[in-house]
């Protein structure tokens, strides 16, 4: 049987959460390994994780990255190949739909949780390898900064779209247009097959692109689910992408990264509105007409 190599991280426990407003040891080591050629993580029983790669050279890199950054004993990191046997679906069955405003994110099998309301609109996201199912702050952040705008009659444009859920959201919110880019072209497949399970909505385009060096990308409101690190050393090529007076949305920001972010962004953009959850950033910013 194919085996995956794998880190198991045994947490202090419950804790070692961090004050108030800051981030969780959790979310520390997420912030470490983004960038990492991760497949999954998967949350075991115990404070544990298994977190999953593609190649030795990859587990190697991120066991030494997370010495680095936590010290010795801050974790208790242990290298281990998993055998396959479907335990990707097998970690993602207990996930729930979960709601923002009026958008519900939610697995197929939880697809109804809402049903009832006529005000909620629902986006259908399969849980996959190595690709967000829309439950994380970051994403909670984006879906209600795209909820303070009207949608109606605009171009979007969703940079590093992953499993395409604020794509598809934008989309049922309104926007005439939705442009959703990615540099992998697995995540792009992954999208696409989401785009499928919510009807396959003829506005929404998915294309392999890097918004640093792709050139004609313009749109109303931008949605920028990055990372600190990317969205400060892509400032300029991000805010091109911003038609005059438009809105550009971002976040995938640690509570440490907000206001180094935000500098890069002031000479063109002003804050509309920004919010913190879990120690995560995200912000609607505004350019000027």
């Amino acid at each position: 049987m194919a085996t995956w190599p794998a880190i198991e991280i045994v947490f202090p426990g419950p804790g070692a959460a961090c004050e108030p407003g800051t981030l969780t040891l959790q979310d520390r080591v997420l912030a470490d390994l983004d960038g990492l050629d991760l497949v999954a993580i998967s949350e075991q029983p115990g404070e544990t994780w298994q977190v999953f790669f593609r190649s030795e050279g990859e587990r190697a890199a991120a066991i030494a990255l997370l010495h680095a950054t936590n010290g010795p004993g801050a974790l208790g990191l242990r290298p281990v190949d998993v055998d396959d046997g479907d335990w990707a679906r097998r970690s993602q069955e207990s996930l729930r739909a979960v709601r923002a405003g009026r958008v519900v994110v939610a697995p197929p099998w939880d697809a109804g949780a809402w049903a009832d309301d006529p005000a909620v609109v629902t986006v259908v996201i399969e849980p996959a390898m190595g690709f967000g199912s829309g439950h994380h702050a970051t994403t909670r952040l984006c879906l209600d900064a795209l909820q303070r705008l009207d949608l109606r009659g605009r171009r979007v444009l969703d940079v590093g779209t992953g499993s395409g859920v604020l794509a598809l959201a934008a989309a049922r919110l309104g926007a005439a247009t939705v442009l959703a880019i990615d540099v992998d072209p697995d995540a792009l497949a992954n999208a696409r097959g989401n785009a499928e399970r919510n009807g396959g909505p003829r506005s929404v385009e998915f294309r392999q692109a890097d918004f640093r060096q792709a050139p004609g990308l313009e749109a109303d409101v931008v949605v920028a689910n990055l990372t600190g690190a990317v969205l400060t050393a892509g400032a300029a090529g991000l805010a091109r992408t911003v038609a005059p007076g438009g809105a550009l949305i971002l976040s995938g920001i640690t509570s440490e990264e907000r206001d180094a972010v935000y500098r890069v962004f002031a000479g063109g953009f002003r804050i509309e509105w920004f919010a913190e959850e879990e120690g995560w950033c995200g912000a609607l910013l505004r350019s000027a007409p």
